[in-house]
């Protein structure tokens, strides 16, 4: 069951909403919990014992860790646990094909079904029994609240990645008020826009122009397919991310960003401080400041860090090389950086540290803007080894980018778009840079406060509108980070 389909719009979230609302505090995490092992089972009932199974091991990990005895053993026990779950799932049907690609025929291939949601499943209910171990959070005594906490619906399939302490004093009391409803409901309906309208439309064009071959488009084609994925990625996980946090403020539960507008960024450094947050700052606070972070090894952390970024998004070695190129670039703009400090701190004192404030502000406009042109290419370049199947699709399609392999064609970029995707590619174009909501932003603020709240409102119902008819028309709706 996904956010953006009728089952969930129509039945699941009003039954669920109403059923929460009419209840007695004390029965509502009851509630919750059904509904959500509902959610998770609707579509793969034969891998609930997974989920209950995780659970389990970090909730009696939790305990004994609490006792004072046994601490290291049990934490190393139970991550060991979480984590062979996690790759016998996901990573051993491509780690048996990897191997038979090597020695053919040396192994017998299976089929592993991969429940939905697992790396995130995962990776929260490993980050509950850390925290314990390291006393940053007290022991969930009761079963029931832990598992509300790690199976709790609306971020299970998608994230964002929520960590105990950040919900540990909401699952025993919280409140829902008008505002939280609101607000709420709004940031539902913003993410369900995001991702029925432009990802679903995206979709479209960037799958046309895949499905037609990796390396069979001119270089305009290719070019527009990779713009496509990319506002497609972006919007489809933003938009689940937006929904989660609505969702979650409609039941109490406050949840931490996860996307800043990501493509303003100006280095693939800012750029994963604002992609995919939670991941972010999970590998940073249980991986690379445990391996020693910015005081030893700096290099060989971050190397390990995006490497199982990488590897995290999904068994293919095109997910392996998209992290290792994002990590490259990572260690590079760092390396310049340490340079450049180096550099200044090297000057004798007659010498001024820095050069003269008074340069041209074009000069400036323009290495910002030739900053932002090499970080959305790296970036872009990247998702083209995200959505490649394998790494001789991903090199065929770039070498399509840029025109290196002779293509024989009669489709051109306007073969791929009609006056709709057009606009809707205009229109995430200029949202995911931020533009419109400055401009909304600047023009609000010179509005009566109750013409504002009218206008808000209803923007809000017509787009409510818009994704209903465009759901319920049965429009294409894919979801990439199912696999994840």
């Amino acid at each position: 069951m996904v956010f953006s389909s009728t089952l969930f719009l129509f039945l699941f979230l009003p039954v669920t909403a109403v059923g929460y609302h009419l209840l007695k505090t004390r029965y509502q995490n009851y509630w919750l919990l059904a509904v959500s092992l509902v959610f998770f089972a609707w579509s793969q009932p034969d891998y609930l014992w997974i989920i209950l199974l995780n659970i389990a091991i970090d909730y009696v990990a939790g305990l004994i860790v609490s006792t004072g005895r046994l601490r290291r053993t049990t934490l190393v026990l139970c991550l060991a646990a979480n984590l062979w779950l996690l790759i016998y799932f996901k990573y051993f049907g491509f780690i048996l094909r990897s191997f038979d690609s090597l020695f053919p025929g040396s192994v017998q291939l299976i089929d592993i079904v991969l429940p939905i949601g697992i790396s995130f499943f995962t990776f929260q209910g490993m980050s509950y029994t850390i925290d314990v171990y390291r006393g940053d959070v007290p022991v969930q005594k009761d079963p029931l609240k832990l598992a509300l906490y790690i199976v709790l619906f609306p971020q299970l399939i998608a994230g964002p990645i929520v960590r105990y302490t950040q919900v540990v004093s909401e699952i025993d009391r919280r409140t829902v008020d008008v505002d939280d409803m609101a607000y709420g409901i709004q940031r539902f309906v913003v993410g369900l826009a995001k991702k029925s309208i432009v990802a679903n439309t995206m979709a479209v064009v960037a799958d046309s122009i895949w499905d037609h071959g990796a390396g069979n488009s001119i270089a305009s084609v290719a070019w527009l397919g990779s713009i496509a994925y990319t506002l497609q990625i972006y919007y489809d996980f933003s938009g689940y991310s937006d929904m989660a946090i609505g969702l979650g403020r409609m039941f109490g539960f406050h949840f931490d960003e996860n996307f800043d507008l990501p493509y303003i960024s100006k280095s693939i450094t800012e750029f994963w401080r604002r992609w995919h947050i939670s991941l972010s700052t999970w590998f940073r606070d249980y991986v690379y400041i445990p391996l020693g972070g910015n005081r030893k090894r700096v290099y060989v952390n971050l190397s390990i860090v995006f490497l199982l970024t990488g590897i995290w998004h999904g068994a293919s070695w095109s997910f392996v090389v998209w992290g290792i190129w994002n990590g490259l670039f990572i260690l590079l703009e760092r390396s310049l950086s340490n340079k450049r400090r180096r550099g200044i701190h090297s000057q004798p004192a007659s010498q001024p540290a820095s050069q003269p404030a008074s340069q041209p502000a074009s000069h400036a406009a323009a290495r910002s803007i030739l900053r932002w042109c090499y970080t959305i290419l790296v970036v872009d370049l990247g998702w083209v080894l995200f959505r490649a199947g394998t790494l001789s699709d991903a090199i065929a399609y770039i070498g399509s980018m840029f025109g290196i392999v002779s293509v024989r064609t009669s489709y051109t970029a306007a073969s791929y778009l009609d006056g709709w995707s057009l606009t809707v590619l205009a229109i995430g174009i200029l949202f995911s840079i931020g533009l419109p909501q400055k401009m909304m932003g600047a023009i609000a603020a010179r509005l009566d406060w109750n013409v504002v709240l009218v206008v808000r409102y209803a923007s809000v119902l017509l787009l409510l509108l818009a994704c209903a008819l465009r759901i319920v028309s049965g429009a294409y709706d894919p979801f990439i980070y199912f696999q994840f």
